[in-house]
């Protein structure tokens, strides 16, 4: 079976780090018939996995749990673009969300077209690829590189700097979605971003929440990524 991912340029965060170019999937993961964490457009978002298993199951395919600096590349990139604009230009009306106006009950193949037309799950880098919700329809797992311990869970509050908590403009202004300020404390909770098909203006590429590791929920899934080249 094809997986199907795409290049992220390489990319500066406003704390001056530098996430190396990567390739991520296009499409959150669903799980193949024999078990296997696959990218395709048609599969229907892996839900219902906790956290390690998700971490695991990405392994296992050969690829790796999206990193926080991995996901805040792809947002910082896409937002920069004026075609992921409502207004047509870069800060005018909102970033798009996507699938989030409770419209669905469950999460979406990449296959599934919104009758809502505010409901956009495809935005573009830089480069021109696209990618798919990244902003909506389904929560996905992330190891926290920033905040996080060996295991990618929050070991410590969020510090002012924090790459995790900056964005083009505040939380729920401009289709930013909510995201915590510096000195929340999340420890022992892994996060989730991006938001899911009843998220409403909580929904966004930058959103930021938090849900326990160990439990499993229908509107978390997961997405893989990997090194250029393989």
């Amino acid at each position: 079976m094809h997986n199907f991912f795409i290049t992220v340029p390489e990319t500066t965060l406003p704390d001056g780090t530098i996430v190396p170019a990567f390739q991520v999937g296009q499409y959150a993961c669903s799980r193949s018939k024999d078990g296997q964490a696959v990218v395709t457009a048609e599969g229907t978002p892996w839900v219902r996995i906790n956290y390690r298993a998700a971490i695991e199951d990405c392994k296992a395919a050969g690829f790796a749990l999206i990193t926080e600096r991995q996901w805040l590349a792809i947002a910082h990139n896409v937002a920069a673009q004026a075609c992921n604009w409502t207004g047509g230009a870069v800060g005018e009306g909102e970033l798009f969300q996507g699938l989030r106006n409770w419209m669905v009950e469950e999460a979406q193949p990449g296959t599934y077209q919104p009758t809502d037309e505010s409901e956009r799950r495809w935005l573009t880098l830089s480069n021109g690829e696209r990618i798919c919700d990244l902003n909506g329809n389904v929560y996905q797992w992330i190891f926290d590189d920033l905040q996080g311990d060996e295991e990618g869970v929050v070991a410590h509050p969020f510090a002012e700097a924090s790459p995790s908590i900056k964005a083009p403009f505040e939380r729920m202004q401009k289709g930013m979605g909510w995201r915590p300020q510096a000195g929340a404390d999340w420890s022992g909770y892994a996060l989730i971003r991006g938001g899911y098909w009843d998220s409403d203006s909580l929904a966004g590429v930058f959103r930021l929440s938090y849900v326990w590791p160990d439990r499993e929920y229908d509107i978390v899934g997961f997405r893989c990524t990997k090194p250029i080249g393989l």
